[in-house]
């Protein structure tokens, strides 16, 4: 049987200035390391969408992209030429009987937050994680008792709007700034849950992207 050609980049558009942009979903590559570490810098410094205080080297942030790039789709989202956005999933426990399960993470240039680049990663990354077999998506997601110039629960309503529900709150359990912040849960379905399961494949025996 003939293999697929493999697409190397999925087209979009996006509105951003009153102009319209080309938007490609790629495979990430570790020469990208930089531009996506630029991209978290942020996060860590400025908010506490990641509880993470210190940001990570160069090298250091390589070497979790090829822990991930092992088996689960990296992405990252282009327009003009530069990279404007990242998404990325992982094991959601490494129990081998969790396997059919996939956590999920997007960050976009705070720049270009809100133009839709979020959305198509996701799409991208669930399509990809559906290829592979993989049945449960899930989300991890810092929430604030009430916003703040940290914390909003835009990531909550984004989730919602892919489609994703509430499954779990665990109260107060990080710190950052100074404050305590809330962590959630949140879960969507995307496949349908055999008796005789087949085994997810890794992405790198996909025809995604």
């Amino acid at each position: 049987m003939k293999k697929s050609k493999r697409p190397s980049h999925v087209p979009g558009r996006l509105l951003f200035g009153g102009m319209e942009m080309d938007v490609r979903i790629r495979r990430a590559v570790l020469k990208d390391a930089p531009e996506l570490l630029e991209i978290y810098r942020h996060y860590v410094l400025h908010t506490a969408v990641t509880f993470e205080y210190e940001v990570p080297s160069v090298e250091e942030f390589q070497s979790r992209m090829c822990r991930i790039m092992q088996k689960y789709p990296y992405l990252v989202a282009e327009a003009e030429g530069r990279i404007i956005g990242y998404a990325y999933a992982g094991p959601f426990h490494a129990r081998a009987a969790y396997g059919w399960a996939a956590e999920m993470t997007v960050y976009l240039d705070h720049r270009c937050k809100g133009k839709g680049a979020g959305r198509k990663l996701y799409e991208a990354l669930e399509k990809a994680l559906g290829e592979m077999g993989v049945l449960n998506l899930y989300a991890c997601i810092g929430v604030p008792e009430e916003e703040d110039e940290y914390l909003s629960f835009a990531s909550e309503r984004f989730h919602e709007h892919m489609g994703f529900v509430r499954n779990g709150f665990f109260r107060r359990c990080g710190y950052k700034f100074g404050r305590w912040y809330h962590m959630i849960w949140m879960e969507k379905i995307i496949g349908e849950h055999g008796n005789d399961q087949p085994p997810v494949r890794p992405f790198s025996q996909t025809v995604a992207f």
